[in-house]
């Protein structure tokens, strides 16, 4: 037996240096796990002395053939090529390679289980933007509750198993979400909130690869600090976005946010730049943005525009900012009345004022002020009400003491500035 051993493994050498294949793949042969391929089998037929039909007829006989080799084969070389008997080693490796199949299937299983797929996508994705789109124009009393549930839902599903590119799709809807509930902390002056919301948007924003929302992010947490009254961080904040505005009308907002900050830092060179380049960025807007919050129309860079060269301060800027403020409520005045941002609107008409302030023009404050202050109560968000605050500041000056007009109009506005701010804004911030 052991003289066979050695002569059957110095055959499976021999063929399997002919072949140029391993000598394990010529032991399967001889266990019967498998046959030499068509394309071996003329260098095989002539290892062994055999003619191309006599091999072909072993290979399809069964075990009891063996006996039908011709002399010129050894025993050794048939029994590499007619399957032999099973013994119990190899049913126990059948048995483990069944078991190790299970186990894939099992896997194949767990990867396959999701608990969401397409068209529930699709539903999440509508309800943003109808979400986004009411936003501008209606009560937030009537959409936080929505934005919440849904938030908070899109947060369970993250928690469950989907396939990566549903979750990459997920995590982008959760940041949008995110961005939302942080506009919601920002209309009510909750600045602690709204920067915990915006930095849990900027992580999905990164969990899910997408610049637009990572531009998107940055211009809120601009904001942010804005209204803060860190307008350095403001300006670096809106800065650092446009590396990721790579489509829609993002690179307006992120360079008009730019300008904003920067005049209110008194740095006019960088101011005027941005505004310039806010314009450009218009003039080159490609592909389209979601609706409501997450687009920036051409009145809502009017409006900050506005407000941008109306802190320049100088007569030529203020002269500007006149012109841009009006270009502003033209625009929203004549948009579809869904479309028309109450907020924005009453931001311009307060820049107005001012600038009707530094011109003397009593008369003009006055107009502009009143429609302020003649504004329903849920149209005053808190960023509103820090322009009728610094208004009221300017109101305060020696240069217009004893003036009648101006005693009336900071009665008025003391009045409106008494009341917190609201508990149910209905939009952006300004």
């Amino acid at each position: 037996m052991i003289q066979r051993r050695e002569a059957v493994g110095h055959t499976q050498e021999s063929l399997a240096e002919a072949l140029d294949v391993d000598r394990t793949t010529v032991g399967r042969w001889e266990s019967g796990r498998g046959a030499p391929q068509p394309w071996m089998r003329p260098k095989l037929a002539r290892a062994l002395k055999l003619s191309v039909d006599q091999l072909a007829d072993l290979l399809a006989a069964p075990p009891a053939a063996a006996k039908a080799v011709p002399p010129s084969s050894s025993v050794s070389e048939a029994s590499l090529l007619v399957p032999a008997r099973r013994t119990d080693h190899d049913n126990d490796l059948v048995s483990a390679v069944a078991a190790d199949s299970a186990e894939s299937a099992l896997f194949l299983r767990f990867a396959s289980a999701s608990n969401v797929d397409d068209t529930l996508l699709e539903q999440i994705d509508a309800d943003i933007a109808r979400l986004a789109g009411d936003y501008v124009s209606k009560p937030v009393f009537e959409l936080f509750h929505d934005i919440g549930t849904l938030r908070r839902g899109v947060f369970d599903l993250l928690r469950g198993r989907q396939h990566p590119y549903l979750a990459s799709h997920l995590y982008l809807q959760a940041g949008r979400l995110c961005g939302l509930a942080t506009h919601v902390a920002l209309g009510l002056g909750q600045y602690t909130a709204a920067a915990t919301h915006s930095r849990t948007a900027w992580r999905c924003a990164e969990s899910a690869g997408h610049n637009g929302l990572r531009a998107w992010i940055r211009s809120v947490q601009s904001l942010i600090a804005y209204w803060q009254q860190d307008h350095g961080q403001a300006a670096e904040l809106a800065r650092a976005g446009l590396p990721y505005a790579d489509s829609g009308t993002i690179a307006a907002r992120l360079l008009s946010l730019e300008a904003r900050a920067a005049a209110a830092l008194g740095d006019s060179a960088s101011a005027l730049r941005a505004v310039e380049a806010a314009e450009a960025a218009r003039s080159a807007v490609a592909g389209v943005d979601l609706p409501g919050v997450f687009t920036f129309p051409d009145a809502k860079q009017w409006t900050y525009a506005g407000t941008a060269l109306l802190a320049l301060g100088s007569q030529v800027h203020v002269n500007r900012a006149i012109e841009a403020s009006s270009r502003a409520i033209a625009l929203y005045e004549s948009a579809p009345r869904q479309e028309q941002s109450s907020g924005d609107l009453l931001a311009a008409r307060l820049d107005l004022a001012n600038a009707h302030l530094a011109h003397g023009d009593l008369d003009g404050v006055q107009e502009k002020l009143s429609v302020v202050l003649d504004a329903a109560p849920d149209r005053r968000t808190a960023s509103i009400s820090a322009r009728l605050r610094a208004l009221s500041t300017r109101l305060a000056e020696p240069a217009y003491a004893g003036s009648p007009i101006v005693l009336s109009l900071r009665e008025n506005v003391r009045e409106a500035c008494s009341r917190p701010a609201l508990t149910n804004p209905p939009e952006l911030p300004q």
